[in-house]
């Protein structure tokens, strides 16, 4: 059994935590909170496949260029290639699963300088 209390935890962005519910071969699934204003970076994954599921609040995720808000239980897709950004637009904090399959660590690429950069 796993609890976000008893979960690896690790800290991304301006203020983002993550938390490993499940680190496998074959997937993973990791909860994560953006409070208000934040975003991840631009990126693809090169095998990696994922799925976005908000728990509470609302985010805004760009999907190859395309926006979308996802609200409280609410989830969308993301294929392996494909370039994407979470957002959290909103006042409040957002708390959603990602869940990826293979994991995603070690598979990002970042539209920038850098060739890529681990999760």
């Amino acid at each position: 059994m796993i609890s976000k209390e008893k979960a690896e935890h690790y800290t991304w962005g301006k203020g983002c935590d993550g938390w490993h519910l499940l680190k496998s071969g074959e997937f993973s699934v990791i909860y994560e909170r953006m409070p208000p204003g934040t975003s991840e970076i631009p990126h693809f994954h090169r095998n990696s496949r994922q799925f976005f599921f908000v728990l509470s609040g609302e985010a805004t995720i760009e999907i190859a260029g395309k926006r979308e808000t996802l609200s409280t239980h609410q989830g969308a897709e993301v294929p392996s290639g494909v370039p994407h950004q979470i957002f959290n637009e909103s006042k409040h904090d957002v708390e959603f699963l990602v869940i990826s399959k293979p994991p995603s660590h070690g598979d990002r690429v970042i539209f920038s300088s850098q060739a890529s950069q681990d999760e």
